[in-house]
């Protein structure tokens, strides 16, 4: 038996799944705080494209996070994040860093 066999998972997939939900979480709240930035008028063409850009970004993130999400509960050993996920989710983090940075200026 090798050692990845032997390994019991115990509740490291729950805690990965509620680490993911609490992510999206943040990402959604960063996202309703860009569309109120809208709201308040005060906004330069270059911050309107900002916001549109951020929607796009949570959108990606929202669907790299829900195929994570179902990949953990999908069974006692659930798949490696791929390499793929992985840079998406970052580079959505990124962007929106980047999109915010754009608002305020």
């Amino acid at each position: 038996m090798t050692a990845a066999s032997e390994r019991d998972p115990g509740l490291q997939p729950e805690r990965t799944r509620l680490a993911w939900r609490r992510t999206t979480l943040a990402f959604t709240v960063a996202a309703v705080l860009a569309a109120r930035q809208v709201a308040g008028g005060d906004l330069s063409t270059a911050g309107l494209v900002a916001v549109a850009l951020s929607a796009l970004v949570w959108l990606a993130f929202l669907r790299v996070a829900h195929w994570r999400v179902r990949a953990l509960g999908a069974g006692p050993r659930p798949r490696v994040l791929s390499n793929r996920a992985a840079l998406a989710a970052v580079a959505c983090t990124i962007a929106l860093a980047g999109f915010a940075v754009a608002m305020v200026v």
